[in-house]
This record gives C-alpha cells, structure tokens and sequence, in this order.
C-alpha cells in the first residue's frame, strides 16, 4: 500500500516562481525556487534555443543533430526586467519571460506576437525507467499552419494532426500511418504572413500534436531526456529553412554522375543477369549511371564479402560496368551474423564493438543472415573500425558507393521490430539505454559508412544513401523514402514526402520509382518515372518478389516514356547541380512546396501537389489514372508551359489537357535554364555548347550556372565556375548579363541560346556594345542563337 501522497499522485510538474537570474556571455539563465533551471542562448538574432533542467543543474550538453563547424553570432542583446517578467531583446525579436512561471511569448520588434506558451514547459517524473517525460504546449493562432516534420505520409499542412517519432521499419506503410524511417523534430509554423521554427532536439520516442487534441494548442513532448528546443524566427519561410538548415549542416556536393538515373531490385544476381540489365539500358538507349546490389551479392549475408558462385570476380565485372558508364553500389546492413569463421564478426568480437543488454551479454537478433549480432555505432571507436572496413570494396573492388538499409535498427521476429530498450550505447561518452539512442543509430551508421568510403573513394567524392535518419544526417548521406507500394495513393505519398523532406533540410532525397512492394502497371510506372527524374535522388527499385519493374518490362510506350523523361533529367543536369550547389552554400532546398514560395498567398498553404523544382521549373504530377489532364495551381507570377511555350498568368488554378507522355510542367518567366546533351551516362560525351533556354520576361529576372570537374575536390580551392545569368526584357529588346565566378574553365567554348517568347522580330544584335551580323553568330529565325562564351553582355533589339 502506497502512503506517500507525492508518489501517490504521479501528474504533471510545473515551475515555480523566477528567484534568480544570470548573463552570461551569450546566455541567461533563470532559476525558479523548484530547482529548474531554463537557460536561454542567443546563437543568432533570429535563432534562440531553450534548454529546460528539473534537477538544478544540467547534463553534459551533447547532440548529434547540431553541426559544430558552423559559427553563431549575434548583432544585439539586452536583458531588461520588468515588473512581471523578463525580456530578452535581439535585433529581430523579442522575448519575455514571466517570473511567476518560466511561461514565455515571443514578439517581432513591432510587438506582433509569433509565439506563445499555453502551459509551457511541464514534465511527469517516469518511475518506471527515471528521469522525466517532457512536455511543451504552445497556443495555435487563428488560421496557423504546420510544415515540415520530414518523413511524414501524410497532407502537408499538419494543421489538425498527431505525429509520432520513432524510427520504425514500415514495410508497405499506407498513409497517415505513424511512425515512418526517419525523425526530424522540426516543424515551421505560419500565421498572420510571419513564419517561424521549432527544432526539438531530443532522441527520445517525440511525438507533437498540431491542434488535434485541443483546436487552439500545439504541443510537443518526449519520453525521456532534456526540454531542449530551438526557436527559428523568419518571418519568410525561406528564412526558418536556410537558419534551421545551417544549424543542423549541409552535405557535401556529390559527384555529378550521382545525380543521374540509378536502377536498383532486390536482388540483380548473378553476374550475367547485371549484365544483362545494363547491357538493356545501352540498347535502349535509356541514359543510367548507377545498377545496385542488394543483399544477395554477399556469401550468406554476411556484410563486406562476396558470393563467388553469383560474383567470382567482382573486381573485373565492377571494371567492365565502369567501363560501360555504370557505377555499382553496394548494400551494407548493420546485422553481423554470428560466426566464429566470419572474419568481421571475429574482429568485433574480439574488441568488444558489438551492443550488449543491460545485463551484459550482447544484443543478438534475427535479420537476413540468421542470427546477429550489431555494432555499437554511438561509439567513436567503433565507428572509426568500421569506416576501415571498406577498404577492399571501395579501394580495391572499385565499388563507387554504399547503401545502408535496416539500420532503423531492423530486427525480425520480434513485436517491436527493433532493439530492446535496455540495449546500452557508448553515445559518444555520454552512456544511455536505446530508448535515447534508437532514433541516431541509423544516422551513427550512415556516418561511419559515409567516413569509410570518403576516405577510399578519395580524390573521388563519396555516396552513401540511408534509409533511417536523425535531423542533422543530411551532412553524411542521401535518402530514400524506404519501402513503398506500387499504388496510385504511393505515388501520391512520394511527392508530399520528398517535398516535406526538403524543407526539413534533409534535401538528397527520393522514392522507390514504381513502388518497392507490389506490382505498378505500365502506367503507374510511367507516372511514377515523370514525378521521380523531378527529385534529387533519381532511383527505380522493387523487392522482385511480384514481377520486374526495369522500364521494357512493360509496353513500348513506357519504354518511350522513360527514355524522354530520363533524357530530359540528363540534359537538366547543369540545372539540377545548380540547384544542388546553392542548397550546400546557401541553405536553399532543391524543392520547394507551392507555401514556402509564396506563403503571403493563402492559396498556397494547403496545395500538396504542386512544387518548384529548383527556383524556376514548377511541376504538378499525374496521380490518378486515366488522366487526360487535371486541375492546378499556377503560383503569382507569368509562367511558361515547357512543352508548349504559352504563357499563364498565375495566381489562379487552371485546367491543363496532358498527354500520356507529359506531365505540366512550367518554367518561370525570365528564367534562363541551362542544359547538356543527352548522354547514356555522365561524362560519354565531351561536347562543344551549353544550351540556355532564355525565357522572355518584360523585366528582370536572375538565374544561374554552377560547373565544376564533376567529382574531385578541386572546387574546393576556387576551381568552379558560377555563372549568374541576369535577363532583362523590355518591350521592343532583351539584355542577357553574364557575370562569372571562380577559376574552372568550361570544356565547352560556345553558348546555343534559344529565345522562348520573343514578342518582336529580332532585327539587331549586339555582343558587348558591338553590333554582329547575323551569320557571324548562328543566328536562326527560329530564335536559335549560337555565340562564343567569352561575352558579359547580349543585347537583343526588336521592331
């Protein structure tokens, strides 16, 4: 029998009263007379976090989220006390603190309330397993809506859902079902035309409910470990992106053949049936750069060998594919199967890398090979060991990149599908049970891998994709949205995932193509390819288990579909490198939902369709059968349909009629977009021209050009070239300016300009002040342009 009254009720704790405070440096801390103790760091004028402690003193201050080599600063700060409450004031906010409780409310400098504790900060002490469930609840804003979140199945304002995060392997997952691969507890809200951030740093299973439980509250919580978030002021979506993606990191630039077309199956085996698939792609004419192999390439599953019935001289076959312009990639798990003749098994064994039980034996479960055991990734030791294992795949084999996958951690055969929760981590000296450490595990590994195959892919630059991942895994690896179906609602998934993704600054994404699980029709598939060469990560994969899913395994005209949309993302390729280059330097995501390019249009905060790829080519997939067209919306502004060049004026939704081997797609008005030939794979072909499609705008409009040597590190040193396009129209002439940076030169030695929209006939052209003849430059009537690169200004007259 329970006397003890305190035990007796088990509820919610609050703070108390504001007793003292301190400043220092960059931070403010507020103790209350109940021992908790919140503590506010400015690390920029637009981004404060706060950090919550029940015990009177915090922990070790550690994240793996959070990238260390970026630098904060602020440009002001004031503490005042005021009679009720305290205030912190930056250059672009304002903070005020109420003394009777830690609640606290968040102003712009004109005093417009962004954001505003309901209960606030609250815990309940867990007895069960010790320390405290952590609670914040916020209040919602009239007509407020909630972005971001990642990995999400669901529609793209959150307004009105529950969300839960746990990485869990999902196979076959439907929409709405909670929770997926990936944890990125961050989410962007909007009101009043101001947006604002939440990133809730925090390992632990976190859940966050968007007005669903109570129609004006907000609130997030975790089962365990620290209240830490960070506030990310905008007022412009942009702002809370770029803020919240320098916090957590950028990858770096991948090699450029990355982002071609990739082909994947579980599983391409053996030898001759790889060839056969890559020899189908030459044949066909379908430009690819990439064909994976999944598990059945190793002997027996065991990871970093090989099975020498189906692959008996992997060294020779991944030289011939190079040859042919493929790259292999190669999966690695993290279940190490338990065998005493297993040279890694032995090598972990021996050192003591594998995780164990709190009781102390080692952690064993059932994945693909049988019985394994996992190593301990929160280690730093072990995470250094297994980079060194990629030595002969990468350095000797010529592997050119590595796949993780079931590294949520995945494990068979039992009800919770993963590690038990009193598994130990090392967690980088920081000891914890897998209940912290659960959701970094796959994100630990992916790192481990991505230092590995830097480190012998090099002076060539690394790729690694994962499919489980903490915020911050974007500085290390590329993802994939895991294992879909090959349904119409999948295809609907897949778009609002990659977009939502993007914006959570995890960037390098995409999805199965076609669907992982089941069976997509030829037309499902074709569909699917005319989304999928529009996402930063271009892959079609299938589990195999119910028919092929390579583009001729259906009818001639998906084959003909594939080649066209495959062939546009090839000459796309400078765009999309581009595109690439300014989300590594700028914070800039690749896609952008129709909100995050223009949240002052309200129009925009429930589309889920329509994205920007890039920051000028809008695209609005098929996702129904039987499609011979479909309702969109057009953002403000004039924009160009690519296949047909006529102008629309947006700001509106519109009817556009498709064909079975199109989907809409518009280009911005102004734009200038570049484009190579079309190559079977990169670096086939050493061309003479770079081709701008310059679309007229009666205005100004800038665009840009990001090259380099496609792989390499010579970038690095200032060996690139960014050439910022600006085109300024007019009514009767068209100005094209070229500014370039950098000290890479261009292979090619010519510009082929093509003038989209014109509205006069040209009569005059002048190239730096200096009027040419029209033979002299190429010029064609049907507005085909071709000049020498070396030029800073084209000035184009009309009548």
């Amino acid at each position: 029998m329970i006397t003890n009254t305190s035990l007796e009720y088990k509820g919610d704790l609050y703070p108390s009263k504001i007793v003292s405070y301190e400043h220092e440096g960059d931070s403010i801390f507020f103790n209350t007379d109940n021992k908790v103790i919140l503590k506010v760091t400015i690390l920029r004028d637009s981004l404060i976090r706060f950090r919550f402690t029940t015990k009177g003193y915090f922990s070790n201050d550690f994240s793996y989220a959070i990238d260390k080599t970026q630098l904060h600063g602020y440009n002001f700060l004031e503490v005042t006390e005021e009679e009720t409450y305290f205030q912190i004031r930056t250059s672009k906010v304002k903070c005020k603190i109420q003394k009777a409780d830690l609640r606290l409310a968040i102003y712009d400098l004109n005093d417009f309330l962004i954001l505003e504790d309901e209960l606030g900060f609250h815990w309940e002490e867990s007895y069960e397993y010790g320390g405290n469930i952590v609670k914040m609840s916020k209040f919602a804003k009239d007509g407020e809506c909630y972005y971001g979140l990642g990995d999400k199945a669901t529609q793209m304002n959150l307004k009105g859902k529950r969300v839960e995060n746990f990485a869990t392997d999902q196979y076959a997952y439907q929409k709405d079902q909670e929770p997926l691969y990936k944890v990125v507890p961050f989410y962007i809200g909007l009101h009043n035309k101001q947006s604002y951030g939440i990133f809730f740093d925090n390992t632990f299973r976190t859940f966050f409910d968007f007005c669903q439980e109570r129609r004006n509250v907000t609130s997030f919580w975790a089962e365990g470990g620290e209240m830490n978030y960070y506030f990310v002021y905008g007022p412009q979506m942009q702002d809370v992106v770029t803020t919240y993606t320098d916090l957590t990191g950028k990858p770096e630039l991948p090699p450029l053949w990355v982002l071609g077309y990739h082909q994947c199956k579980w599983s391409y085996y053996p030898e001759n049936k790889v060839k056969e698939i890559t020899s189908k792609f030459r044949e066909l004419q379908i430009p690819c750069d990439a064909i994976y192999l999944d598990i059945d390439y190793m002997d027996g599953f065991r990871c970093f060998t090989w099975n020498k019935n189906y692959f008996p001289d992997p060294k020779r076959m991944v030289s011939e594919l190079a040859e042919d312009g493929f790259k292999t990639i190669v999966i690695i798990d993290p279940g190490i199967k338990i065998d005493k003749d297993y040279w890694v098994y032995k090598e972990a064994l021996e050192k003591d890398y594998f995780c164990k039980r709190a009781d102390g034996p080692y952690m064993k479960g059932k994945v693909w090979p049988g019985e394994c055991n996992f190593p301990d990734y929160t280690n730093p030791i072990v995470r250094e060991w297994w980079a060194g294992l990629f030595k002969e795949l990468i350095a000797e084999i010529g592997v050119k990149g590595v796949w993780n996958d079931m590294n949520e951690p995945a494990v068979m055969e039992v009800p919770n599908k993963t590690f038990p929760m009193d598994v130990r981590h090392v967690y980088d000296g920081n000891p914890c049970s897998h209940r912290k450490a659960h959701n970094i595990y796959g994100t630990q590994m992916a790192r481990a891998t991505y230092h590995g195959v830097k480190r012998f892919a090099y002076p060539k630059r690394p790729f690694v994709i994962t499919r489980s991942a903490y915020a911050g895994a974007q500085r290390y690896t590329s993802s994939w949205t895991g294992d879909n179906v090959a349904t119409w609602e999948h295809l609907w998934i897949a778009n609002i995932q990659v977009q939502r993704l993007s914006i959570s600054g995890m960037g390098f994404t995409g999805s199965d193509i076609g669907g992982f699980a089941e069976q997509p029709t030829g037309e499902l598939y074709a569909r699917w390819i005319q989304l999928g060469v529009f996402h930063p990560f271009c892959r079609t994969h299938s589990s195999g288990d119910h028919g092929n899913q390579e583009p001729w395994a259906f009818d001639e005209e998906v084959i003909n579909i594939t080649r066209k949309f495959v062939s546009l993302r090839y000459q796309l390729l400078p765009y999309l490198y581009t595109m690439f280059w300014q989300y590594i330097e700028e914070g800039v995501p690749m896609l952008k939902p129709l909100v995050y390019y223009d949240q002052d249009d309200t129009q925009t905060h429930y589309r889920n369709d329509e994205f920007i790829f890039g920051n000028q080519i809008l695209v609005c997939p098929i996702l129904e059968p039987n499609a011979v067209g479909r309702r969109m919306y057009i953002p403000r502004g004039e924009w160009y349909n690519y296949w047909t060049n006529e102008l629309f004026i947006g700001g509106r939704e519109i009817w556009i009629d498709t064909k079975f081997d199109e989907i809409p797609v518009f280009v911005k008005a102004g734009a200038i977009i570049p484009k190579y030939p079309v190559q079977q794979y990169v670096g086939e072909l050493e061309f003479d021209e770079l081709t701008l499609d310059v679309y007229y705008k009666n205005g100004k409009e800038q665009s840009a050009v990001y090259e380099d040597a496609q792989d390499g590190y010579d970038y690095k040193k200032g060996r690139y070239s960014y050439l910022s396009l600006r085109n300024v129209g007019k009514e009767k002439e068209l100005i094209i300016q070229l500014h370039k940076e950098g000290k890479y030169i261009t292979p090619y030695t010519k510009y082929k300009i093509n003038l989209i929209g014109l509205p006069f006939k040209v009569v005059e052209i002048e190239i730096d002040n200096e009027k040419i003849e029209f033979d002299k430059i190429s010029f064609e009537q049907n507005n085909f342009l071709i000049v020498d690169k070396e030029f800073n200004e084209l000035h184009i007259v009309g009548e």
